[in-house]
């Protein structure tokens, strides 16, 4: 498996739950009725409402804004499953009430809404932006461009554009990353970074279709990213904090120092980027790290976690995508407990109530990518 050469270069996306078993039709049927559940299911594990005639968010239910991050994972997700109309509404809902057109935060993203499209911040969070970025290509690759604001690639560029040269000339604001360690940027004006925004796999993709004067910019992010990641995840128990600063220790402002929900996306990041690019061995052993850690532990149990593997008598706010995400490490691990997640993901349901949006996205794109549905779309 680990000398098999990435899916960027064969085309071949490695089908995880077949490889372990489980009937093609039945893999087929979960993806696709996960799917319908989380845009279009009950008011109870829905994420996803329609606004007007043509337009939608995703629900932050436990906090009940709409987010940045949110909208773009819906759109990674309509953009996976060829669905172009949600696309477009999502799209078009976010660049009518996020999208900042003048001043410091130009072609930047208000992170957090109500559902009636009021501002609750005007800042951006850069998750948010590199998603929405790489889900406008992969339209554009899919479907085309269309007229305005669906001429996707531009808009793409434009928000690449910014996030690499803002401030630069006298400009108003600030990039963001790092224009020295090329490191993704907790916010803008902060000098120090969250772990689990450092997405190498996108960034070789901005690569090839960015704007052509930064192609060089992305390739060197793509290397400092996955350099970093080695750093911030801990060498014996594979945790990473939601926090850090550059040189990967916590960083605990507002308490954000520890393993906890931010982090969890770290694991999926990883196995990811090993699918799609084979860049590193350390990504094979540093998947392994995070399974050998939770092998034995229940979902019940989950907590908050020290980095270096010390319980924080505290549970786990987002239980599903956290054992999600530890079964998408099994696209990149070669240990004794990559079946066992497998089979505990396979037999997980959708999370409802009140917290389920942030589990459920982890949850759908972990189903994508062990399904290898999760794909660099050309």
């Amino acid at each position: 498996m680990t000398n098999r050469k990435g899916a960027s270069f064969t085309g071949e996306y490695r089908n995880v739950f077949l490889e372990f078993g489980y009937p093609e039709e039945e893999i087929e049927k979960k993806v696709a009725d996960t799917f319908e559940q989380l845009f279009f299911g009950d008011e109870n594990t829905r994420i996803y409402y329609p606004a007007g005639e043509d337009m939608g968010y995703l629900l932050d239910t436990g906090n009940l804004d709409v987010r940045t991050e949110g909208q773009s994972y819906g759109m990674m997700m309509a953009v996976q499953m060829d669905n172009q109309e949600l696309f477009n509404r999502i799209w078009k809902w976010t660049h009518t009430y996020m999208w900042h057109d003048s001043g410091r935060y130009k072609h930047y993203f208000a992170w957090s809404c109500r559902p009636d499209g009021t501002r609750l911040a005007q800042g951006p969070a850069p998750d948010g932006e590199e998603y929405f970025a790489m889900a406008l290509l992969f339209a554009s690759n899919r479907w085309g461009d269309g007229e305005y604001p669906f001429d996707y690639s531009r808009q793409a560029k434009q928000i690449l554009a910014a996030c690499v040269h803002k401030g630069e000339g006298g400009e108003e604001g600030d990039p963001m990353w790092d224009p020295t360690n090329k490191l993704i940027k907790f916010v803008p004006e902060t000098p120090w970074t969250d772990p689990s925004y450092h997405l190498p796999h996108f960034y070789e993709l901005f690569s090839l279709w960015g704007p052509e004067e930064d192609r060089q910019f992305w390739k060197e992010a793509a290397a400092a990213s996955r350099d970093f990641l080695k750093r911030a995840c801990h060498p014996v128990t594979g945790l990473a904090p939601e926090y850090s600063e550059y040189d990967g220790t916590p960083n605990f402002t507002r308490g954000h120092g520890n393993f906890y929900s931010d982090s969890y996306r770290v694991a999926l990041n990883v196995a990811l980027d090993y699918e799609w690019f084979r860049a590193d061995p350390w990504q094979v052993e540093q998947s392994n790290r995070i399974q050998e850690f939770f092998a034995h532990v229940p979902m019940e149990e989950y907590k908050v976690y020290a980095v270096d593997g010390t319980v924080i008598e505290e549970p786990a706010l987002h239980p599903v995508g956290l054992l999600a995400t530890n079964a998408a490490a099994s696209l990149a691990s070669n240990g004794p407990h990559r079946k066992a997640f497998v089979e505990r993901f396979w037999n997980l349901p959708l999370r409802k109530g009140k917290r389920r949006y942030y589990d459920n996205c982890l949850y759908f794109f972990s189903l994508l990518a062990l399904s290898g549905k999760y794909r660099i779309i050309f």
